[in-house]
C-alpha cells in the first residue's frame, strides 16, 4: 500500500518506520528542511525522551483521556522505546522521577535515531506542507500540498503535532485536516506552560532563579491542594516559569482569573520551628541592624523587600525592635509566600498543546479514524496530554507505532 505520513516529528517517524516495516511504500511529508525539530529543543536540548515507568504509572500521568492510551502504550511501552533507541546506538540513563535521557545529554542523538528508524525501514522524506485531505466516498485517497502537488495514497496518517512552538512547524495544520474529514476538534489550549501573575513583585524579582524551593498549588474554588513539588522555578516580567511551574500548569485544568494560587516555601528543608530559631539567631547576631539589611544570609536580595511588605514589617526597623508577632509573620511568609495566577502564557509558548482531535472518534488500538477509512492520527494532534517527565514524547512514540503497524 501507498502510505503518506503528514509530519516528520516523533509520532510521524515512528509511524513511518513501523508502516515501512510492514512492507508498505511510505512517504513522510515534512514542512521543514530537517525533521523532528521540536524534539531537538525538548528538555533544554537534552531530550527527556520517555519515562521508565509501568503502563499503570504512565496512564496515571495523563490527565486528559489517559485510558484511551492504554492499548497503544501497552503494545509499545516506554521500555520498548528505550530498547529501540539503544538498538539504534543511543545509550540511555534514568534520572530523578524515572525521566530518561540520552547519556550524551544531546537531543540530536534522539532525532538521528528516530529519523534513522523511519529511513532504515524504507520511508522517504519530502519537503512540503499538506493543506487538504482528498476524501472520496468516505475514504481518504490522498493529500494536496500547498504548492499544488497532489499525492495519491491508500492510507494517510496525520502526525502534525499541536500548535505550540510554531517555529518548529507545529501550527495546528492537523486540526484543519481533521475538521475537513468531519472530526471534532477540542479547542487547543496550552499545557506545560509558564504562568502569568498580576502581582507587581514578580517583575520586581525578574530573573531570580530558585534551585531548591517547594511549590504548592491551591484551587481556590474547591479549597484543595492540586499540586506539590520541590525543585526549580523562575520569576519573570509576566509572572513565574521554570520546571516546577510548567509541571504545575498541567494540573490547572480549569484556568480562570483567581482560580489558583501558588504558595512558595523558600526554606523547605526547615520546619517552621527550625526556621523561627534561625531567624532569632540572625536577629541576635545583627540586633542593631535594619531588618532589611539583616536577612541577606537567609533570603535572596530581591526577595527581602517583597517578603517584608507581605509580613507588614518596616524594612528600616531594627532587628532588636521586631516583635514576636512580626517575626512569626515573617516566618509564615517565608514558608508560604502567595503568588496569584491570572492565566497561562500564550499557546505558542507552551511545551505541549492540550485539546485536539476527539479520541471518541479514533480507534484506541489502531489510531484509525472511525469516520473516514484510510485515515489515522498520531501524537500531539490527538486530544491527549500528560504531565512533564517524558510522557508526552512517549505518547507520540506509542500512538505513532500503533498507527504505522495497523495500516
Amino acid at each position: 500500500m501507498n502510505v503518506l505520513v503528514i509530519g516528520g516529528g516523533a509520532a510521524g517517524c515512528m509511524a513511518a518506520g513501523a508502516a515501512a516495516r510492514q512492507g508498505h511504500t511510505v512517504t513522510v511529508i515534512e514542512r521543514n528542511p530537517r525533521p523532528a525539530r521540536k524534539v531537538m529543543i525538548t528538555g533544554k536540548g537534552r531530550c527527556n525522551v520517555t519515562n521508565n515507568c509501568s503502563v499503570e504509572e504512565f496512564i496515571a500521568s495523563v490527565p486528559e483521556n489517559g485510558r484511551f492510551l492504554y492499548s497503544a502504550v501497552t503494545a509499545f511501552t516506554p521500555q520498548d522505546m528505550m530498547a529501540l533507541l539503544e538498538d539504534n546506538g543511543v545509550p540511555l540513563k534514568t534520572e530523578r522521577g524515572k525521566r530518561v535521557f540520552p547519556v550524551s545529554d544531546k537531543a540530536v542523538d534522539i532525532v538521528d535515531a528516530i529519523v534513522g528508524y523511519a529511513k532504515q525501514g524504507g520511508a522517504r522524506f519530502i519537503e512540503g506542507r499538506a493543506v487538504k485531505l482528498n476524501i472520496e466516498n468516505g475514504a481518504c485517497t490522498g493529500v494536496e500540498l500547498e504548492d499544488g502537488r497532489m499525492l495519491a495514497a491508500d492510507a494517510v496518517i496525520v502526525a502534525t503535532g499541536g500548535c505550540s512552538y510554531p517555529g518548529t512547524g507545529s501550527t495546528g495544520d492537523g486540526y484543519t485536516l481533521a475538521a475537513q474529514a468531519g472530526h471534532t476538534v477540542e479547542p487547543p489550549r496550552p499545557s506545560l506552560v509558564a504562568l502569568e501573575s498580576p502581582d507587581a513583585f514578580c517583575p520586581d524579582m525578574q530573573g531570580l532563579s530558585l534551585k531548591n524551593c517547594a511549590l504548592t498549588v491551591k484551587d481556590n474554588h474547591t479549597n484543595k491542594i492540586i499540586y506539590q513539588d520541590l525543585g526549580e522555578m523562575l520569576f519573570t516580567h509576566f509572572g513565574v516559569s521554570g520546571p516546577m511551574v510548567l509541571s504545575a500548569s498541567a494540573h490547572m485544568r480549569q484556568m480562570a482569573v483567581g482560580r489558583y494560587t501558588l504558595y512558595i516555601d523558600w526554606k523547605p528543608g526547615l520546619s517552621p520551628e527550625q526556621l523561627d530559631a534561625r531567624i532569632l539567631r540572625d536577629f541576635a547576631e545583627r540586633s542593631n541592624m535594619d531588618i532589611g539589611n539583616a536577612l541577606g544570609k537567609l533570603l535572596p536580595r530581591l526577595l527581602i523587600p517583597v517578603i517584608l511588605r507581605m509580613a507588614e514589617i518596616n524594612a528600616a526597623k531594627k532587628c532588636n525592635a521586631i516583635t514576636k508577632e512580626e517575626r512569626l509573620r515573617l516566618r509564615d511568609r517565608i514558608k508560604a509566600m502567595p503568588v496569584r495566577v491570572d492565566g497561562f502564557r500564550p499557546l505558542s509558548e507552551a511545551i505541549v498543546t492540550a485539546g485536539g482531535v476527539s479520541v471518541k472518534e479514533i480507534n484506541a488500538r489502531t489510531m484509525q479514524s472511525r469516520l473516514v477509512s484510510g485515515l489515522s492520527f498520531a501524537g500531539e494532534v490527538l486530544d491527549v496530554d500528560a504531565y512533564t517527565g517524558g510522557f508526552n514524547l512517549q505518547i507520540a512514540f506509542s500512538t505513532g507505532m500503533a498507527a504505522g503497524q495497523h495500516i
